[in-house]
């Protein structure tokens, strides 16, 4: 409804109060709701006061210790005293130009001690010295302050883009850090398996070898002891001889148009099977000082 005056009375809305003069002269506070005034002995409302919570936003231009100019938008919430709403009314002017002041006066004492990581780190600690030295100066005219907020810094644009860059570069070269060793990983278990691959495929040829002498050793055994009167040195010779002619074979029936030229003779038969013999010789005289 508002706050309704007549000649004798009035209503003071609530979360308000009315300053009484009488003649000219300071009388009392009026709490709300209903009040009586006596116009006839000099009573009459000099004013209002609202006793609500305000908020004043002020915005601070300074400079940091490493000479970056930074822009602090700060939000002091205030309210009047009940008690001390006659001070609020006669002391002050203008209170919000007095807090303003007050702020720019502590904010720009503290901010040009610190870097600007520094002020973004401990904004809490600017906001807070402000908020003591407002306390202790605004309470003694009759205001209260509640709570200061630092809302934002915003560093000069020059800084931010140069700020925005440099923690690209630390994330790239981060991230060139995480890719290099993945390759190193992924280089070392290549060669790794290579190693593997390489040692398993020995273990394979070895193993094969091995079985192709206890093969042709039992075969040359079989023959000389169903065809009497032969040797095992001719026997050999039989074996290398049927092998290289089925050797012969498979490379004719090759389907792929590879042309292979190699020595072909019967002396040639011979000088083969010498080299077979003397290989496999000194593959089985290995084997025994292995053993």
């Amino acid at each position: 409804m508002g706050n309704t005056f007549c000649l004798f009375c009035g209503c003071i809305e609530q979360s308000n109060v009315a300053i009484v003069e009488r003649w000219g002269r300071f009388q009392r506070v009026a709490q709300p709701g209903f009040n009586l005034f006596n116009p006839f002995a000099g009573e009459f409302i000099a004013g209002l006061l609202s006793t609500r919570l305000s908020s004043l936003d002020v915005r601070i231009e300074t400079k940091t210790k490493d000479n970056v100019f930074v822009q602090l938008d700060c939000s002091i919430q205030y309210r009047v005293i009940k008690e001390n709403a006659d001070d609020a009314f006669y002391e002050l002017q203008n209170p919000q130009e007095q807090i303003q002041a007050y702020v720019f006066d502590v904010a720009r004492a503290l901010v040009p001690r610190m870097n600007l990581d520094q002020l973004f780190e401990q904004k809490s600690d600017v906001a807070k010295a402000v908020l003591d030295e407002l306390e202790k100066v605004m309470g003694a005219y009759g205001y209260s302050i509640e709570h200061i907020l630092m809302v934002d810094i915003i560093p000069d644009p020059s800084v931010r883009k140069a700020m925005n860059e440099i923690n690209a570069a630390q994330r790239m070269q981060l991230a060139s850090v995480y890719k290099g060793e993945s390759e190193k990983v992924l280089h070392v278990k290549k060669a790794e398996a290579e190693a593997e691959g390489k040692y398993l495929g020995g273990v394979g040829v070895a193993r094969q070898r091995q079985a192709i002498t206890d093969g042709l050793r039992e075969n040359i055994l079989d023959f000389s002891q169903k065809v009497e009167g032969t040797s095992a040195r001719e026997v050999m010779d039989l074996i290398m001889i049927t092998q290289y002619f089925d050797t012969i074979k498979e490379l004719g029936n090759s389907s792929k148009n590879t042309t292979i030229f190699i020595p072909h003779g019967p002396g040639h038969v011979r000088d083969i099977g010498e080299q077979i013999r003397n290989g496999m010789m000194e593959a089985a005289t290995a084997q025994a000082n292995v053993e």
